[in-house]
C-alpha cells in the first residue's frame, strides 16, 4: 500500500496522532508540524515536528513501508543536517516501520552512545490500541493497516467511518483523519470501483429510501427525493476526488474544479477509479478550455 503521504498528513492532525503513531509518547507543550528541505544537501525531511514556544525535543519522523538497511543513516543524516542548522534544539529522530521485522539493525555508535533515536511498529502497538479504544478516530484510521482480511475490513468499514464523522473533533482535524482513511480504502481495495467502495462505506439506507416508505409514505415525492440524493452523492464523490487530486498534484485550478463540480455520478466514479494511476491531472480530467480562443470565429 501507498502508506508514506497519509502517515504525514496523518501527524499534521496534531498531538493525539503522535501519542497514537509512537504508542504512547507524549509531548510537554505545544508543537507545529511542517515539512523542510534541509538546505544543506538538500535533503527533506516530510515529518518535522518542532516546538512552538518551549525547548523542548524536535521530532523527525522517517516512515518505511517495507525493509531498507539504510533506512537509520538516513535518518541520522537528516538530524545531522537539521541540528546543524538549529544548534541549540535537542532533536529525536522516530523510525516508523509497519512491522518488526522491517526494522534494520541500530548502527553500533549509535548502540554505544544510546543515540536519540526511537522504533515504532504501528502493525506490532496498535492492534491492542484498536481492541482497546475502537472509538478512537486517530486508531481507527489505520484499520486497513492493521485488518488483514479483506471481508473483516469490508465489515468494519462503516463503523470506521462513522468514528471519524462522529467524533468530537474540530473540522481540521475531521478532514484530515477522513482523508486519510479514505485515501487508505481507496489503495487497500484497487480492484473494486468507486460506488463499490463508496456502497461499502455508507450500506445503511436511511428509511426515506426504502421502497416501502416511498410506496406508502412518500408517493409523488420520489422523484424529488431521488434528485436530492443524487445530487448529495455528486457533491460528495467530486469534493473526495477533489481531495484526492489535492494530495498527489497540489490544489486544482479553478477550471479543474468546476468541471469536477459540474460532472456525472458517472463520470466522478471513472475518475475516482484512475486517481491512483494517473500521472497528471490533465490526463485524468482533461486539459485546460483554451479561453483565448473561445469567442473566435
Amino acid at each position: 500500500m501507498k502508506t508514506d503521504h497519509p502517515i504525514y498528513l496523518f501527524l499534521s492532525a496534531g498531538a493525539e496522532a503522535f501519542r497514537v503513531l509512537t504508542g504512547g509518547q507524549e509531548f510537554n507543550g505545544d508543537y507545529r508540524f511542517c515539512s523542510l528541505t534541509l538546505k544543506a544537501l538538500e535533503r527533506r525531511i516530510d515529518g518535522l515536528l518542532e516546538p512552538d514556544g518551549h525547548d523542548g525535543p524536535a521530532y523527525i519522523i522517517e516512515f518505511q513501508g517495507q525493509h531498507a538497511d539504510k533506512a537509520w543513516y538516513n535518518l541520522l543524516t537528516k538530524i545531522g543536517l537539521y541540528g546543524e542548522e538549529h544548534p541549540q534544539r535537542n532533536v529525536i529522530g522516530v523510525g516508523v516501520f509497519l512491522r518488526e521485522q522491517d526494522i534494520p539493525s541500530v548502527p553500533t555508535l549509535v548502540q554505544r552512545a544510546r543515540g536519540p533515536l526511537l522504533s515504532i511498529a504501528p502493525r506490532d502497538v496498535l492492534p491492542d490500541w484498536l481492541a482497546r479504544e475502537p472509538d478512537n478516530p486517530y486508531v481507527a484510521v489505520f484499520a486497513p493497516l492493521l485488518i488483514e482480511d479483506d471481508e473483516q475490513l469490508r465489515d468494519q468499514a462503516p463503523a470506521l467511518w462513522r468514528t471519524v464523522q462522529t467524533a468530537p473533533l474540530v473540522d481540521d482535524v475531521r478532514d484530515i483523519l477522513a482523508q486519510v482513511l479514505e485515501y487508505w480504502f481507496f489503495d487497500r481495495f484497487r480492484g473494486l470501483t468507486a460506488k463499490e467502495i463508496w456502497a461499502m462505506r455508507n450500506p445503511v439506507t436511511p428509511i426515506q429510501e426504502t421502497k416501502a416508505y416511498q410506496s406508502i409514505f412518500a408517493e409523488g415525492k420520489a422523484e424529488d427525493e431521488a434528485e436530492g440524493e443524487a445530487e448529495g452523492e455528486a457533491k460528495d464523490k467530486a469534493a473526495s476526488l477533489k481531495r484526492l487530486l489535492s494530495r498527489r498534484f497540489g490544489t486544482p485550478h479553478a477550471w479543474a474544479a468546476q468541471r469536477i463540480d459540474s460532472a456525472s455520478i458517472e463520470q466522478l466514479d471513472t475518475w475516482l477509479d484512475g486517481v491512483f494511476d494517473t500521472q497528471s491531472l490533465d490526463a485524468l480530467i482533461g486539459t485546460e478550455p483554451d479561453t483565448h480562443n473561445r469567442d473566435r470565429p
